[in-house]
Parts: structure tokens; C-alpha cells; sequence
């Protein structure tokens, strides 16, 4: 334990009793935003994502101690464990290097070399490989090894077994294989050929490509690797054989010896044979894992500013999911996401029912209220814009926002909709999902598989459970950021409570539905299945608006509640002041009479003192209220109309290895290459920006024929 703590303390640059106190909080079953948010004492004020590369950390440490321990009791039980190789796998920093370190005493398959030791050949490769015989010949060497009964009827053939045993040694030695890792990771080049030249295909940049691998960007590689998949690549990794020969020379070959240029030729054959395929393969599969773990952090990048979009509160919207052939399905829900009503209509072509259309709707937005319309930006969007721009220049009060419908048919599809809205329609469900993503993003898009919300590159390519874990813990961070309000969660929003789970969601749901509203936090400990740790852990991520306590609908957790009433009698205040407003200077006050001498005074740490200050000053406060509105249109663009030197507003909706992709209104997104981001130098686009920042861009240049659209934020004076 101690040896852990003090690696995590120097990788992540942490005080060691910081360290100490996060893996024993991970080890009693706490969550990671349970530990981000209330035990900030005891880690340093460590933020959710550092705690879990910490504890992914932890665990990856945890198994190669584990695996150190198989692989001694295995060498061990064979009776060839030595005080170097203890020492060795002792120091082993990585599962590679152990693996190295065991390869010359795992069981393996039958190879050539095992077949020459079954015909008793191996003090024969013991002897050359020795390199000590200084006169003879090889031939004489191999005399005594000729033996019909055991296959071996010919000097020669005994020789080739000799040279297949010392292939295979030299191919186990840990050493070599790490210096030629090495040699290739750092000077290797990977090579890109098309299997046909004359396919026409996305992969034709790489169809005569080559860079080196130090070089080669996480976006290109996972592309070849695509292109190999569908088999319109032939891929590889070139490294100067001399160099490699080199390295296996220097570390086997004793000059002088009447063996020497045989051990020689074996090092050959065992670097073509053995372990250039082998250590080609690793270099591949670091590279493919080395742009899996880029990928999968881009995605998480963009995915939690997608899921804290501004929500666009209180008005009753419509959701507009576009279509041609069938129609376009139409969705109006209040202030709270309650369905109204639905329909159907016709405003696009073959129909092209315009007037009939504009009448449906225009009832529609004057019967309920409608403020706001959300349109999903999949096929025939375009043209639903249009008509929706056209409709509300009879109409006041009314705009619309072009929302990201990824996924939306997914969840019309999945049991959770279905239950639902068991007498919708799939289509339908999914125009109800597009005007709720207006209202709530986070909400509503928690309800899908973050993997179809439409923000990463090569999703489908990643380790699926890799990936699922990284998107998972996003999702939790940002559900536990804003909290929950209990009387109008689904149960899908719930889930992602610290302490939940689907079945304790589904639970709360049911005592709501049975008992009627919750009025207090301290009814959760009477749901099914909800223990004291449970209570723990999710107590402070749940909200309850209509509780008599203010408490309960802030941040503040339920263990820290006569701390907060102390800290606010000693301020000169009382809970009815939070209520009623009346604490505007509460965190003067508490500047003025010493941070540290109140939380002495009430039993908790400076941090938590800081964090309840903060809920009291806003209670109910909802984080996504601080970040600039969603942007909601009364006009619309197109394509035709751009020109460039031509400076709009839009929304980053995709950042990516390479740049980033921004909603300017007229359908296509513009691409801003990272080289636009900004003045400053940007080593990757998301420093510069994320998903969901409102910016200026300067059109550069548009291609209506390949719908592209090129655009400079560092120009328009953004950055």
C-alpha cells in the first residue's frame, strides 16, 4: 500500500496523505463525485476528473501487482525462480515488461524450437550457443544428435534444430525486445499502400502514405486502421533491419568462435521470424491503443459540454423532427417537458402542403403558448427551417433553434420511451425527445447511449468497454453537478445519481408516484434498497424545491446541516434569511470574521465552508445558468447566401483532433481549422474551444457542390 501511495503522490504530483485518503475512500465504496464534492478535505480539493485518472491509475497498478504475484508463483513452481528474477519483476513499471520478463518461462504452443528439444536437441544449441569452441566444426558438433528414432537423420537437420532453439531464446530475451520496442517506436515508420489503386474510396489520401510513428496524429491512425478493416489498405511498419540486427548482435554474439556466424544467423531468423512480426504488432496496437484513449478522451471533452448546454427554461415548446415522404412529426410540451399534443404535416416536398401546415402549427403555437421551437437537424431540416422562418414573420414572440437530433430515433425506439409514451407513435416520441433537448439537454439526452449523441470520431472503432466506462463517468459528473430534483426526475436521469442504480431509480419513481410528492430528504431513507451508504452518497445530489427546508434544495449535504446553521447563526443569520433572500453578503461576513475560524467553530474544513456559502447565496441554483444562452433564430441562412470575409455568430457543436465544427445556421456546419482557433499557438482544438461555445467566425471560403464550408475564428477577433 505504501509503495501505491507514493507512486500516485509522484505521477500526480499529490501529497501522499491526500493520495492515502482517496484510495481509502474508493476502497470503503464511495463514488467519485461523492468524493469530489463532499470530502474535499481529506483529498486536496482534487476535481471528478483527476480522481478518476487517479483511480484508473490505481487499478491499473493494482493488476500488475497482482500479475506479479502470478507470474513469480508460476516461475516458482517451475523450480527456476532466481534472486534476479525477483528483482526484475519486482521493478517491472509495466504489464508489457513483465509479460517480457515471463515470456521464456510460459507454457507455449508447439513451436519448431519444441519440437527440437523433443528430439533431444537442446544441449546441442546450449553448446553453439555457448560460443566457446574455438576449433572443429559445426558438423562434428551434430554428429552425436543424428538419431533416426527421433526424426533427426542428418547433421544438417540437427543444426536446424539447434538454430530453431537459440532463434527462440533470442526472440525471449526481455532485453532485445525492449531495445527493438524501442528502435522501432522511436524511428519506425508505418507505410499505407492501397490494395487497389484504382477503388475510389474515403481512404484515398492513405493509399500512398507514409510517416514516421513518433509523428503520426491519433485521427490518421485510426483511419488506416478503418481502411485496413475494409480492406482498401495494406499496412505496415518499415524499420532499417541493419539497426535491429545490431542491437540482437551486440547483447548474443561472442566473436572468435567457431559458432559465431551460426548464433548469428539464428539472431536473424529469430528478429524475421519471431520477433519482428511480434514487435510489430505491439507497435500497432500501441498506436491503435494510444489513438483509442485520444479519441475517447475527445469524446468525453465533448460530450460534457453538450450535456451542460444552457437549458432554455420555462416555455412551452414544439419539437419539429423533419422528414419528406412521411411528414414532419410535430411535439408540443410545456414549461416541464409535458406532452400536449401532437400532429403531422406536410411542408416539404412531395407533398408540399405549406398553407395546410402553417394553419396546424399556427393553431397549435396559439393554443398552448408556444415560444420556442426546436427542429432536429436530420433529413429535410433545411427545408423545415425554411418554413418555420417563413410562418414566424406572422408570428410575435416565436423563435427556433436547429437542435442536434443524434440519437433521437434511438431512444423513440428503446423501453424506456415506450414506457413512456406507450400510445405515441416511434416518430412521434421522437419529436417529443427534440423539444425536450431544447428545454433540458442533460435530462433528456441522458435517456440515450452517450455513444449516439453524435460528439466523437470513431466511436464505433473504440474498446467498447473502455469507452462506455470514460462516457459513463461524464455523465455522472454532470448529473451530480447540477443535481436532481426528485419530484420530476426520470428514472434514467436518477440512475446517474452517486449511489443509485437503475433499480433504486426505478424505486424512487414508484414511492413518488404512490406517496405523491417528496417534501423532505429524509423520506429517501424509507425507499426500497436504500441504505445508510446509499443515503451518503446520494443525499446531496437529490433536490427538493418544495421542501419546508431550504437545505434540502441545495448542495449542501444532509451531514452538514447543523454546520450550516451554525455557520450562518455566527454570520447573524438564519435559515429564514436563505429563504427569503435576505443573505446577499453572507460570504463578506465570513471573509471578514475568518474563513478558518468559522469552520473551526462549526466542526467542518475551509472548503465546505466555502461550498455551503455558495449553495446559500443561490439556492436551487442550476450551474448551466452561468454559461451563455442557447442560441434561439427568427431568420434563416443559406448556403448561397455566405460569402466570405463575411463575419456570423455560431455554435461550436464538434471538437475534433484537427479542428473544430461550428452551427452557423444554414445546415452545414463550417469547419474552423485548428490553424483558425486562434492568434495564440494551439496544441489541440480543445484548448482553444469547446462544444457549445457561441463564437464569431469569418467565412473564408464555401463549396456549395461538396457542401464545405472553411472558417477563421482567429479572424473575426475571437481569440
Amino acid at each position: 500500500m505504501e509503495k501505491l501511495i507514493t507512486q500516485l503522490s509522484k505521477e500526480f504530483k499529490r501529497l501522499p496523505e491526500h493520495v492515502e485518503n482517496v484510495i481509502k475512500l474508493i476502497d470503503e465504496g464511495n463514488t467519485i463525485p461523492f468524493i469530489a464534492r463532499y470530502r474535499k478535505e481529506l483529498h486536496g480539493e482534487m476535481d471528478d476528473s483527476l480522481l478518476r485518472d487517479l483511480s484508473e491509475r490505481l487499478q491499473y497498478l493494482r493488476n500488475l501487482e497482482q500479475r506479479k504475484a502470478e507470474i513469480t508463483a508460476s516461475i516458482e513452481s517451475q523450480g527456476k525462480l532466481t534472486e534476479e528474477l525477483v528483482k526484475a519483476i519486482e521493478e517491472a513499471q509495466t504489464l508489457a515488461k513483465l509479460e517480457d520478463i515471463y515470456r521464456p518461462y510460459k507454457q507455449k504452443r508447439r513451436t519448431r524450437a519444441t519440437i527440437a528439444r523433443e528430439k533431444g536437441l537442446e544441449p546441442l544449441a546450449e553448446l553453439l550457443f555457448a560460443q566457446d569452441l574455438r576449433e572443429g566444426t559445426l558438423e562434428e558438433l551434430a554428429q552425436p544428435y543424428i538419431v533416426s528414432e527421433k526424426g533427426v537423420e542428418t547433421a544438417e537437420e540437427a543444426l536446424q534444430g539447434a538454430s530453431d532453439i537459440i532463434a527462440e531464446q533470442i526472440s525471449d530475451n526481455a532485453e532485445i525486445r525492449e531495445q527493438l520496442r524501442e528502435l522501432i517506436n522511436e524511428y519506425g515508420m508505418l507505410i499505407s499502400e492501397a490494395t487497389d489503386a484504382n477503388a475510389e474510396s474515403v481512404y484515398q489520401l492513405y493509399y500512398e502514405f507514409e510517416e514516421a510513428l513518433p509523428r503520426l496524429q491519433s485521427h490518421r491512425i485510426l483511419a488506416i486502421n478503418r481502411g485496413e478493416k475494409e480492406k482498401f489498405l495494406k499496412v505496415s511498419i518499415d524499420i532499417d533491419p541493419a539497426q535491429a540486427l545490431k542491437i540482437i548482435r551486440k547483447k548474443v554474439i561472442k566473436h572468435g568462435s567457431i559458432s559465431t556466424d551460426f548464433v548469428s544467423r539464428a539472431g536473424e531468423d529469430a528478429y524475421d521470424r519471431l520477433i519482428f512480426p511480434s514487435v510489430e504488432r505491439e507497435a500497432r496496437n500501441t498506436l491503435t491503443d494510444t489513438a483509442s484513449e485520444q479519441a475517447i478522451k475527445m469524446f468525453a471533452v465533448n460530450l460534457k459540454p453538450t450535456l451542460m448546454q444552457p437549458p432554455v427554461k420555462n416555455m412551452v415548446t414544439m419539437g419539429f423532427d423533419p422528414a419528406y415522404r412521411t411528414g414532419c412529426k410535430i411535439a408540443v410540451v410545456d414549461e416541464t417537458g409535458k406532452l400536449l399534443e401532437t400532429g403531422v404535416v406536410y411542408p416539404t416536398m412531395p407533398h408540399n402542403k405549406t398553407d395546410e401546415a402553417r394553419m396546424v402549427l399556427s393553431r397549435m403555437i396559439k393554443k398552448h403558448g408556444v415560444k420556442a421551437i426546436a427542429i432536429g437537424n436530420g433529413t429535410a431540416s433545411k427545408e423545415s427551417e425554411i418554413f418555420v422562418a417563413d410562418m414566424l414573420k406572422n408570428i410575435s414572440g416565436v423563435s427556433y433553434m436547429v437542435v442536434n437530433e443524434a440519437g433521437a430515433s434511438v431512444y423513440s425506439a428503446s423501453k424506456l420511451a415506450a414506457g413512456e409514451f406507450p400510445e405515441l407513435d416511434v416518430s412521434l416520441r421522437s419529436a417529443v425527445s427534440i423539444a425536450r433537448r431544447l428545454q433540458d439537454p442533460l435530462a433528456e439526452l441522458v435517456k440515450i447511449d452517450p455513444k449516439s449523441i453524435g460528439v466523437g470520431q470513431y466511436q464505433h472503432d473504440m474498446p467498447p468497454a473502455r469507452l462506455d466506462a470514460s462516457l459513463g463517468g461524464v455523465v455522472e459528473d454532470c448529473v451530480n453537478a447540477v443535481g436532481v430534483d426528485m419530484n420530476t426526475a426520470s428514472p434514467a436521469l436518477l440512475s446517474y445519481v452517486s449511489g443509485l442504480n437503475a433499480t433504486t431509480a426505478n424505486n424512487i419513481v414508484a414511492y413518488r408516484e404512490e406517496n405523491g410528492a417528496y417534501s423532505s430528504r429524509t423520506q429517501i431513507k424509507k425507499i426500497p434498497k436504500i441504505g445508510a451508504k446509499a443515503f451518503e452518497q446520494c443525499a446531496g445530489f437529490l433536490r427538493i424545491p418544495e421542501s419546508k427546508n431550504v437545505l434540502d434544495n441545495t448542495g449542501v449535504h444532509p451531514e452538514s446541516y447543523k454546520a450550516t446553521e451554525k455557520i450562518l447563526n455566527i454570520c447573524g443569520y438564519s435559515l429564514k434569511d436563505v429563504l427569503a433572500g435576505k443573505v446577499s453578503e453572507l460570504r463578506e461576513v465570513v471573509k471578514k470574521l475568518g474563513t478558518a475560524t468559522i469552520a473551526e467553530q462549526a466542526g467542518v474544513g475551509v472548503p465546505t465552508v466555502n461550498d455551503i456559502v455558495a449553495e446559500l447565496l443561490k439556492p436551487g441554483r442550476d450551474p448551466r445558468d452561468e454559461l451563455p444562452p442557447a442560441m434561439l433564430r427568427t431568420d434563416v441562412m443559406d448556403m448561397k447566401d455566405l460569402t466570405p470575409g463575411m463575419i456570423i455568430k455560431g455554435t461550436v457543436r464538434n471538437v475534433i483532433d484537427f479542428g473544430a465544427f461550428v452551427d452557423i445556421g444554414v445546415h452545414q456546419d463550417g469547419l474552423v481549422h485548428v490553424s483558425e482557433l486562434s492568434n495564440r499557438f494551439v496544441k489541440h482544438p480543445s484548448d482553444a474551444v469547446k462544444v457549445g461555445d457561441i463564437v464569431n467566425v469569418r467565412v473564408l471560403s464555401v463549396d456549395t457542390g461538396k457542401k464545405r464550408i472553411a472558417l477563421s475564428i482567429k479572424q473575426a477577433g475571437d481569440k
